[in-house]
């Protein structure tokens, strides 16, 4: 289960480096000095590093076994799914009215990242769960 961990959590990084791209290519950067946009760059940039480490930690998991490593991965992508929700109810609260680099999100992207970070969190979650360490 460990693997079939990794391989949702990288196709969930893949669609959310593509939002990424579009955020970033449609200016949002830019867009922090007037406010156009409702993602705060803190926010933007803190939920894809901590995904990051989090894969990071569970590969230490996938190699060595390590109960530790399994719960830490766990603990810090629960981190990183907690601002990912934010970052999503934010897209949801512009609606039809959405602003800025944001507005540019495919509905199938942002739903394809999402249904797999609940995915794998929840595999993440049963995997560390049967270790029994």
């Amino acid at each position: 289960m460990g693997l079939a961990t990794a391989v949702t959590w990288i196709c969930t990084a893949l669609a959310g480096a593509y939002l990424l791209y579009l955020w970033l290519s449609g200016g949002g950067l830019r867009q922090q000095a007037t406010k156009v946009t409702r993602f705060p760059v803190a926010l933007v940039f803190s939920h894809p590093t901590l995904a990051a480490g989090a894969l990071v930690c569970w590969f230490g998991y996938l190699l060595t076994g390590s109960a530790a490593l399994a719960w830490t991965a766990f603990g810090v992508l629960a981190v990183a799914a907690l601002l990912g929700f934010v970052m999503f109810t934010r897209w949801l609260g512009g609606g039809r009215h959405a602003r800025g680099a944001e507005r540019r999100f495919p509905v199938l992207a942002v739903a394809l990242h999402g249904l797999g970070g609940v995915v794998t969190f929840a595999l993440a979650l049963i995997t560390a769960a049967l270790m029994g360490d």
